[in-house]
Formats: C-alpha cells, sequence, structure tokens
C-alpha cells in the first residue's frame, strides 16, 4: 500500500477512499479465513436494530429479533440502561451446498443502549410478535413530566 501524499483536498479525500477500500479488501480476505463476512470489520455491532420512542409515560424500545430464542433471551434494565442479550440459530445448509450471498446473520449478540432517564424496573414489560420484540419501560415518578402551574396574585 502507497503512502498518502497531500496534493490539495480532492485528491487526499480519493486516496483516502482507496486506502479504506484496500483495507476493505485486506480484512475481507483475512476474514474469509476465520469465518467472518466480508466488510464484517467495518459494520458497527449494531444487532439487533432498535427503535427507542417515547410517549410520556414509558419509553418503548422496539428491536428486530427474527429467529431468535426467546427461551434464552436476557433482557436487564440497569438504572438507564437496557441490555439484551441472545442467540440466533445458524441456518441448516444441504450438504454440498455453497453461498453465492450471505448477509443473514447468526450466532449469540447483545446490545445494550442508554435510555433517556429513569424507568420503573418493575414495571418493565416485554412482547413479541412477528420478528419485532417489544419492551416497555414505564419512566419512573421522578422522571415523569410535570406540569407546574403558574400562580398570579
Amino acid at each position: 500500500m502507497a503512502l498518502i501524499h497531500w496534493q490539495g483536498e480532492e485528491n487526499f479525500f480519493s486516496q483516502l477512499d482507496r486506502m479504506q477500500r484496500e483495507m476493505e479488501r485486506l480484512m475481507s480476505a483475512f476474514g474469509s479465513r476465520v469465518g467472518l463476512e466480508p466488510g464484517s470489520f467495518f459494520r458497527p455491532n449494531v444487532y439487533p436494530p432498535m427503535n427507542i420512542y417515547d410517549d410520556q409515560e414509558s419509553y418503548i424500545v422496539r428491536a428486530e429479533v427474527p429467529g431468535a430464542d426467546l427461551k434464552n433471551m436476557d433482557i436487564s434494565v440497569t438504572g438507564d440502561t437496557l441490555s439484551i442479550k441472545g442467540e440466533r440459530a445458524a441456518p441448516q445448509t444441504p450438504e454440498g451446498a455453497s453461498y453465492h450471498r450471505r448477509e443473514i446473520g447468526y450466532g449469540q449478540f447483545r446490545r445494550a443502549l442508554t435510555l433517556p432517564g429513569q424507568v420503573d424496573s418493575s414495571k418493565v414489560t416485554a412482547s413479541y410478535t412477528n420478528g419485532i420484540l417489544e419492551i416497555r419501560l414505564p419512566r419512573a415518578e421522578q422522571a415523569k413530566l410535570r406540569k407546574i402551574q403558574v400562580k398570579t396574585e
């Protein structure tokens, strides 16, 4: 790999782009030897993908976990941190078959996220429908929005 020589902003960024592609190629070659998917070195750990929203009473987290073993899934809340840990089993491939594309991940996963505020962990509930895990995390009383009325004389 050649060293980057500064010759103006446009050339610098094109060389950075070329260097990233070369690193991806090298890491993909290494990764295939140890069973990793091409490009996985540069992908952030975002499995399962999640959405979180607030309905003023609770934080609602929706996570895509199709095929996950729900019996072994661990969901925990500590302070303002939600953790989800589980596993998706590897698909069975017929003997002699070879992949042309492999995008569906499997194996163990763990994801933790910081919630926008404190929750009442004794009232947290979880449900699973069509591959979507929904976790309802009621806000702690001290974290709920309170309207303050101004007194007038």
